[in-house]
């Protein structure tokens, strides 16, 4: 099992940047795939990039490919989500999430809410025009 925690979400104006943390708890960090879903108001949740175990491959939804960097330090059990020119279509809830993904297909299946059993609670972005 796991439990991860977000923290750094705030208000910001356009063209800022911020960095979005995830405190991921478990035994074994390096055992779960890590991914930033966003979700905001009267929109359905919607994924913004993930990280393998290791960190070896990153994806990113096309909307914040180049502008968001994804990255993870196990020894630290963290995560992060570097957030660069930042647009008012940004503001959200961000949450972070865990799960193994063991099986196939996991680079299709790392994209799905669905696929994620352990979730933060979610930080709030505001981005300001």
């Amino acid at each position: 099992q796991a439990q991860v925690a977000e923290s750094g979400g705030t208000l910001v104006q356009a063209g800022g940047s911020l960095k979005l943390s995830c405190a991921v708890s478990a035994l074994n960090v390096g055992g779960y795939v890590v991914a930033w879903f966003r979700q905001a108001p009267g929109e359905e949740r919607e994924f913004v990039a993930c990280i393998s175990w290791t960190g070896a491959t990153t994806f990113y939804a096309d909307s914040v490919e180049g502008r968001f960097t994804i990255s993870r330090d196990n020894g630290k059990a963290m995560v992060t989500l570097q957030m660069n020119d930042l647009k008012p279509e940004d503001t959200a809830v961000y949450y972070c999430a865990a799960d193994t993904l063991s099986g196939i297909n996991w680079t299709t299946r790392s994209r799905r809410a669905g696929e994620y059993d352990y979730w933060g609670q979610g930080t709030q972005v505001t981005v300001s025009s």
